[in-house]
C-alpha cells in the first residue's frame, strides 16, 4: 500500500470510529454493530483501497494484548466461586458449539475440509462479553450473571485458540486421534507453565520499577513476551498470555502505585478499544472482496447458511445453559451450586452468547494458502463469521433488555448497595485512621480538620442514600463550584500568557495541576466518586481512595477530588 492508500484507509478508521461511537448512544445499538455495518458501507465507495493484513499480523499483533487484558482484570474471587458454571460453559460448551458450527459448515459449504471447518467452528465459539455485560450493568442485572460471561469469554478465547491452532496444523499434517490428544496436551500444559514462568519474571522486574512510563512499556511487552516464545516452543500462546496477565492481575496491588495504575489503566483501555474497534473495521471493510471473491455460492444458499450456523450456535447455547448446565452441581469439590441460578437465569446467560473481536481475529488469521494453494472455502468461512457475528450482536443485544425485564432480573440493585456499602466502610477506616494520626502527633489539627469535613460530608451523603432517607440534611456536592472555580483559573492563566507575563512552559506546569484539580478528571479516566489527586512536592501524582490519608506538614497538594 501506498501513502495515499493508507492514508485513506486511516481516515476511513477514524470516520467509522467516531461515527459509530456518537451514533450508538442515539440508536441503542452496541458500538461494534455500526462499526462493522458502516466499514461495510464505506467498503463500497469507489475508490476506497482494499486493506489486507497477514494472516500472522492479527494473530500477533491483535489477540494478544486484547486477551492479556481481559486475564488482568478478572475478579479472581468471584471466579472461584462460580468456577463450576464457568468451566463448564467455556471449556465443555466451547468444545461442544466449535464441532456443531464445523459439522454445520462442513455440510453447507461446498469442499471445505474437516480441518478448515473445524478452524471456522473455533472462531464462532468464543463469546464476547462485552456487549453483554455493557447491558447488563446498565439495567442492574445480578451481579452473578455478569462474573460468569466475564470469566466464561476469558477462558473459552484460550480453549478455542488452542483448538484453532491444532485445526490450522491439521490443514498441513494429517493427524491421528492418540497423536492429536498428545498434541493438545502438550500445547495446553506447556502454555499454562510458559505463562506462569513468564508471569513471575516479568512481576520480580515490575517491583523493581517506580516510574509510570517505565511501567507501561513493561506492560505493553508483556503479552508478546508471553505469546511469541511460547508460540515458538510449539506451545498455545493464548493460554500462556492469558495465565501470565491473570498472574499478574491478582498482584497488581503490590507491584504498582497508583500513578502507574492510573495512567497504565487510560493506556490500556483506549489501546484495547482501538484494537477491538480495528478488528470490526477490517472485517467490514473486507466485506465487499469477500463477496466478490465467493463463488460457487448463490446469495440464497450463503443467507442459508448462516441461518443454520447461527440457529445452531444459539440454540446449542441455550439447552446447555437450561438443561445441562444445572448438572455441574453434581461435581465434586466446594463451590457455588448452579441450582441457585433459576431457570430465567440461565436462559439469560444462554441468551448472552454474542460473537465479537475474537472470532473476528481468529478467522482474518486463517492462512489463505496451504502447502502452495489456495486454501479452499477460506472466502466462504470468513464471510460466515462476519455474519454470526453481525446476527448475534444485532439480534441477541437487541432484544436482550427486553428478556432481561420480561423476567424480571433488570430491577436489581444489589450492586448499588454493595458500593455503597465499600464505600461508607473506607470512609470510616479513613476517619478512624485521621484521628489516629492526630493523637500521635502526626499531622496537624488544621490539615486534619479539612479532610474530616470533607469524609463527613461524604459519609452522610452515603449513609442517606444506604437508607433511604431522604429528609436528611446532606452537604450540597461541590464538583459544580470546583468546575466553575477551575475554569476562572484557566481563564487567567491564558489571559496571562496573551500579555506576555508567563512563559509557555509555565503555562504548561499550571495547567497540569489545574488539569490534576479538575473534577471532570474522576470522569474521563475512570475514578471512583470518592477518588482524589494530590500533587506531592517532589512532582509525583498520588491517585489513591479513601482507604488512604496523605501524611504531611504544609507540603505541596494540588487539590482532592
Amino acid at each position: 500500500m501506498g501513502p495515499m492508500s493508507l492514508f485513506l484507509g486511516g481516515l476511513a478508521f477514524a470516520v467509522v470510529v467516531l461515527l459509530a461511537r456518537n451514533l450508538a448512544g442515539r440508536l441503542g445499538l452496541p458500538e461494534a454493530t455500526l462499526l462493522v455495518v458502516l466499514a461495510a458501507a464505506m467498503g463500497f465507495i469507489p475508490g476506497m483501497p482494499q486493506i489486507h493484513l497477514p494472516p500472522e499480523v492479527v494473530l500477533i499483533g491483535f489477540l494478544p494484548p486484547i486477551v492479556y487484558h481481559a486475564a488482568f482484570f478478572t475478579a479472581p474471587r468471584e471466579a472461584k466461586a462460580d468456577a463450576v458454571p464457568i468451566i463448564t460453559l467455556a471449556v465443555v460448551l466451547t468444545a461442544v458449539t466449535t464441532f456443531a458450527a464445523a459439522g454445520a459448515a462442513h455440510a453447507v459449504v461446498t469442499g471445505l475440509s474437516w480441518a478448515a471447518a473445524i478452524a471456522f467452528g473455533a472462531a464462532v465459539a468464543p463469546t464476547d462479553a462485552v456487549s453483554a455485560t455493557s447491558i447488563l450493568q446498565r439495567l442492574g442485572a445480578p451481579r452473578r450473571i455478569v462474573t460468569i460471561l466475564e470469566g466464561e469469554s476469558l477462558i473459552n478465547d484460550g480453549v478455542a485458540l488452542t483448538v484453532f491452532v491444532l485445526a490450522v496444523e491439521g490443514l498441513s499434517h494429517s493427524y491421528t486421534f492418540g497423536h492429536g490428544a498428545a498434541r493438545l496436551a502438550e500445547v495446553v500444559v506447556g502454555g499454562v507453565a510458559y505463562g506462569l514462568f513468564a508471569g513471575f519474571v516479568v512481576s520480580r522486574l515490575r517491583r523493581r520499577i517506580r516510574d509510570p512510563s517505565s511501567q507501561i512499556v513493561v506492560s505493553l511487552l508483556t503479552p508478546y513476551l508471553a505469546f511469541i516464545p511460547a508460540n515458538e516452543l510449539g506451545f498455545s500462546g493464548i493460554l500462556a498470555t492469558v495465565t501470565a496477565g491473570f498472574f499478574l492481575g491478582t498482584r497488581g496491588e503490590g507491584m504498582l502505585q497508583p500513578a502507574s495504575r492510573l495512567v497504565g489503566g487510560m493506556f490500556w483501555r483506549v489501546l484495547v478499544y482501538l484494537l477491538e474497534s480495528a478488528l470490526f473495521v477490517l472485517l467490514g471493510l473486507q466485506i465487499r472482496p469477500v463477496m466478490r471473491e465467493i463463488t460457487g455460492h448463490s446469495p440464497s444458499r450463503l443467507l442459508v447458511a448462516v441461518l443454520v450456523v447461527a440457529t445452531i450456535i444459539v440454540v446449542v447455547r441455550i439447552a446447555w445453559s437450561l438443561w445441562v448446565f444445572p448438572l455441574g452441581r453434581y461435581l465434586p469439590g466446594r463451590h457455588l451450586e448452579v441450582g441457585h441460578l433459576n431457570a430465567r437465569e440461565r436462559f439469560a446467560i444462554g441468551w448472552s452468547g454474542m460473537r465479537g473481536a475474537i472470532s473476528l481475529a481468529i478467522v482474518l488469521s486463517v492462512p489463505g494458502n496451504v502447502r502452495g494453494s489456495p486454501l479452499p472455502g477460506r472466502q466462504e468461512i470468513v464471510f460466515l463469521t462476519a455474519a454470526i457475528v453481525f446476527v448475534t450482536l444485532v439480534g441477541q443485544a437487541m432484544a436482550l433488555p427486553v428478556i432481561l425485564r420480561r423476567f424480571g432480573l433488570a430491577e436489581s440493585d444489589r450492586q448499588r448497595i454493595e458500593q455503597m456499602t465499600a464505600r461508607r466502610a473506607v470512609l470510616e477506616a479513613a476517619l478512624d485512621r485521621l484521628d489516629a494520626l492526630v493523637e500521635k502527633d502526626e499531622v496537624d489539627e488544621r490539615a486534619a480538620q479539612t479532610y474530616r469535613q470533607l469524609y463527613e460530608d461524604r459519609l452522610r451523603r452515603v449513609r442517606a442514600e444506604l437508607d433511604g432517607d431522604a429528609d436528611e440534611e446532606v452537604p450540597p456536592d461541590p464538583i459544580a463550584l470546583r468546575r466553575d472555580l477551575i475554569r476562572a483559573q484557566r481563564e487567567r492563566l491564558d489571559r496571562l500568557y496573551r500579555k506576555g507575563k508567563i512563559s509557555a512552559d509555565a503555562v504548561r506546569a499550571v495547567r497540569r495541576r489545574l488539569d490534576l484539580d479538575d473534577p471532570d478528571l474522576r470522569r474521563d479516566v475512570g475514578l471512583s466518586p470518592t477518588a482524589r489527586v494530590t500533587l506531592r512536592s517532589s512532582g509525583m501524582v498520588r491517585i489513591g481512595d479513601d482507604t488512604e490519608c496523605t501524611r504531611y506538614r504544609g507540603g505541596a497538594h494540588a487539590g482532592i477530588l
